[in-house]
């Protein structure tokens, strides 16, 4: 990673007299010291400006207004990255003395977070430099503040101007340039600089067409034979007993939410409603649902997340504008061992990757619905998916023998009947930078059947039902015929925090990152004992868009290894 200092042969800096850059790795694996680095104005270590800006396809409109206030966060990057990989990797292998031997916050701020003389001197910098700090955080990797555009173009050597979106009908800001700072602390990326990427969930509305289509191969005991949470408990976990008991899941989002609308859904969809439900407002936010506050979404991942796990001691429901003051938020509290995200869009980028590191390291899984436009491209690739430190959740359509009846059969999900699309996100993408992980480069994962990239991560990891058959409520009405891997992520959620309970009493601990241990799972003789392996159906993205994937035998960029059998791959994923 580049931390570049830009001069002038005088030796006074200048952003516009650029001179070959020093190249400090250890300012993004190790850490840097702030008494290390001479005076000199820095480049942000993490790309800025966005590609339609850079590459000329946003036309520039006008500048942005002197006066308008932005919030950003400035993100410092982590010490010692290596010794932090190392431990990862040893604290999810069971031959290592560290097995599941997870840290507190509170180590983990010890070991990995910048210095409080790195952190000091970050806070130090914004309130000479005319920024208004509104918040700072106990783990040092994030300064909250706020500032006039005027006050930003000064600080950060950067013009915030309006462009014209390439794609959709509207205008956004952006940096011209990547910012610089006179600040002898690295930072890794500043957020809210931009709003190119709207923050957008993952559910889509179908057609009465689409629902039909869909209630051809699926028998719900929802209203119009939807599926309810307990139709999905039911086909993918049977009548165990675990239900969740002590454990907490968390939910992301971008928006507030209803009471009374959760409450509708859980009567019209029979879904047990005891689990209490906990509304975490991050730095600022007013979580205020008004009459123009659709909020389907919010009470579909609440609901379905009880309707897997009943027995849940807490939901707590993160709800923020900025993707990385909430993820942050929920790492430091290290209360919900399971989170799950149905949102793209915002500020979800690679800056977060340290955070879903912290999960790892404290047992917390973090589940992303992959996305609902099918193969990945420049159009439909929808961050934080890809991220090697994440389970990414797809898409299948679901039948069952009847209503509140046992799984049958599933194929990837994918529909552009009468010309609206849903499907399975899935596949991978260069541009988003991240190479293969360890457990998708073993043999046997990638072939030349998926199609799969050999050197770029893979999308997505399991999938789990997510057709035109599914029941939501929003502004005081039912809704049914909707869709979306909005529906995947937070059931998958609820099964892990069936894992976790059976996990904890065992004496295990939490589940934590399951990736390795998933992929492991899936490439033993025991693979068609514990997944459902979904062979029909495809991603194809929008019409123009390529061709998309096809799910196959054993793992695809559909569905990823399929589906989980219930108890049979919860026990399985527990035993050491």
């Amino acid at each position: 990673m580049k931390f570049v200092p830009f001069r002038k042969p005088n030796g006074k800096s200048s952003v516009g007299a650029i001179v070959p850059a020093f190249i400090f790795a250890s300012a993004f694996i190790c850490g840097f010291n702030a008494q290390a680095a001479d005076a000199g104005i820095y480049r942000v270590m993490r790309t800025q400006v966005p590609d339609a800006v850079s590459t000329g396809l946003a036309a520039r409109v006008s500048d942005a207004p002197s006066t308008q206030s932005l919030k950003l966060a400035l993100n410092l990057p982590l010490r010692n990255e290596a010794e932090l990989d190392s431990l990862i990797q040893s604290i999810y292998d069971p031959s290592s003395p560290n097995y599941h031997h997870y840290l507190t916050s509170e180590e983990f701020t010890a070991r990995f977070a910048p210095t409080q003389a790195d952190y000091d001197a970050v806070v130090g910098w914004a309130k000479v430099n005319g920024f208004n700090v509104t918040s700072t955080v106990s783990n040092r990797r994030l300064v909250d503040v706020e500032a006039p555009v005027d006050t930003i173009n000064r600080a950060l050597h950067i013009k915030l101007s309006n462009y014209r979106h390439p794609t959709e009908n509207r205008n956004f800001f952006a940096p011209d340039r990547e910012p610089t700072v006179d600040l002898g602390v690295p930072l890794l990326k500043i957020t809210g600089l931009t709003n190119v990427s709207l923050p957008h969930n993952h559910m889509r509305r179908g057609t009465i067409s689409q629902q039909i289509k869909a209630l051809a191969h699926a028998e719900g005991s929802g209203p119009s034979g939807n599926y309810t949470p307990t139709d999905i408990r039911k086909a993918y976990y049977g009548s165990g007993s675990l239900n969740g008991a002590g454990q907490v899941v968390a939910v992301f989002s971008f928006e507030g939410y209803k009471a009374a609308d959760l409450t509708l859904f859980y009567s019209q969809t029979g879904t047990p409603s005891t689990v209490p439900v906990k509304n975490v407002l991050v730095n600022g936010f007013s979580g205020t649902c008004n009459s123009r506050c659709d909020d389907g979404e919010q009470v579909l991942d609440i609901g379905n997340v009880v309707g897997m796990a009943p027995g849940l001691k807490q939901v707590l429901f993160y709800e923020g504008d900025s993707a990385t003051d909430v993820l942050n938020q929920m790492a430091t509290d290290n209360t919900a061992k399971v989170i799950t995200s149905s949102w793209g869009g915002g500020d979800f980028g690679s800056a977060d990757d340290p955070i879903y590191k912290q999960f790892a390291t404290q047992g917390q899984t973090y589940l992303n619905a992959s996305g609902d436009d099918g193969a990945y491209n420049a159009q439909t690739f929808d961050p934080p998916s890809l991220d090697p430190n994440i389970l990414d959740v797809g898409g299948t359509s679901l039948t069952t023998s009847g209503a509140g009846g046992a799984w049958v059969s599933e194929t990837g999900w994918g529909d552009t009947f009468e010309g609206l699309y849903g499907a399975s996100g899935g596949g991978f993408y260069k541009p988003a930078g991240y190479s293969i992980p360890s457990y998708q480069s073993t043999a046997g994962v990638i072939t030349s059947t998926n199609k799969g990239s050999t050197t770029l991560r893979n999308d997505p990891d399991i999938s789990l039902e997510a057709d035109f058959d599914n029941v939501t409520v929003s502004q005081g009405s039912v809704e049914t015929g909707v869709a979306g891997t909005s529906y995947a992520a937070p059931r998958w959620a609820g099964l892990l925090a069936l894992a976790n309970q059976q996990s904890v009493a065992a004496g295990n601990g939490t589940v934590g990152f399951v990736n390795p241990k998933l992929y492991q799972l899936a490439l033993s003789s025991s693979y068609h004992s514990l997944f459902h392996d979904i062979t029909s159906g495809s991603n194809k993205p929008a019409a123009g868009s390529g061709t998309g994937f096809k799910a196959v035998a054993g793992f695809d960029l559909v569905t990823g290894w399929g589906s989980p059998i219930g108890p049979a791959f919860i026990n399985a994923l527990v035993t050491p």
